[in-house]
C-alpha cells in the first residue's frame, strides 16, 4: 500500500483516538480519521477565508474561523 502524504502528521490523530478511550488503533483507522478531519478543516478554512474577504480583510481572524466552523 502506497503511503499518502498529509499536511498534518498522523501521530496526533492516533493520540486523539487513544485519548477518546481506544486501547488500540489500527493504521487504517488513523488514515481514515486523518482523511476525514483534513477534509473538514479544509472546508472550514475556505469558509473562513470567504468570511474575512466579505468583511473586507485579508487576514483571517479567530471569529472568522469560529463562525465558519458553526456553519
Amino acid at each position: 500500500m502506497a503511503r499518502r502524504i498529509t499536511v498534518i502528521p498522523k501521530a496526533p490523530f492516533g493520540r486523539i483516538l487513544m485519548k477518546a478511550g481506544a486501547k488500540r488503533v489500527s493504521a487504517d483507522a488513523i488514515d481514515t480519521f486523518t482523511e476525514i478531519l483534513t477534509e473538514m478543516t479544509e472546508k472550514i478554512a475556505v469558509q473562513a477565508a470567504r468570511i474575512s474577504k466579505h468583511a473586507g480583510r485579508k487576514t483571517i481572524h479567530e471569529g472568522d474561523v469560529r463562525l465558519a466552523a458553526k456553519q
